[in-house]
């Protein structure tokens, strides 16, 4: 089965630098991407969303609209690098599959997430993430 590629929160935040085309793709719950906050410029995709919480049977296409809407890659014969982050790594690395799965390339997922791991206090944040190390982000 096709995995995404594992990528650092500072090499995401790099690749996104040096290419303006690539796109960060949040797929928390909708929720968390307005109240908890998500990285500057990320796109709100959600691969599980409240109140049924079930996956999104549309994600892929979904992903595919915002491809299709003007997104372009300057290498021919590869698409604009998606990186793809959640809470944790866990439910964006999901989707990545997913994704993969649906015959799309250059898939990355952000493998601390934006919170990162519980620490022994069961608090996020302290261990790694998007945020604990400093990099853009914005919240509603």
């Amino acid at each position: 089965m096709l995995e995404p590629v594992q990528i650092s929160c500072i090499d995401a935040w790099n690749m996104v630098q040096d290419n303006p085309g690539a796109l960060i793709i949040d797929v928390r719950s909708s929720m968390e991407y307005l109240f908890v906050g998500h990285p500057t410029g990320a796109i709100h995709i959600p691969w599980l969303d409240e109140h049924e919480w079930v996956v999104n049977p549309h994600f892929v296409q979904d992903v595919r609209k915002v491809l299709l809407g003007g997104v372009s890659s300057d290498n021919e014969d590869d698409s604009v690098p998606m990186l793809l982050i959640c809470r944790s790594g866990k439910r964006s690395f999901e989707a990545g599959k997913k994704l993969l799965e649906a015959g799309l390339q250059n898939v990355f997922n952000i493998e601390e997430g934006f919170e990162g791991e519980l620490n022994e206090d069961h608090q996020r944040g302290k261990l790694g993430g998007w945020r604990f190390h400093g990099l853009p982000w914005e919240q509603c």
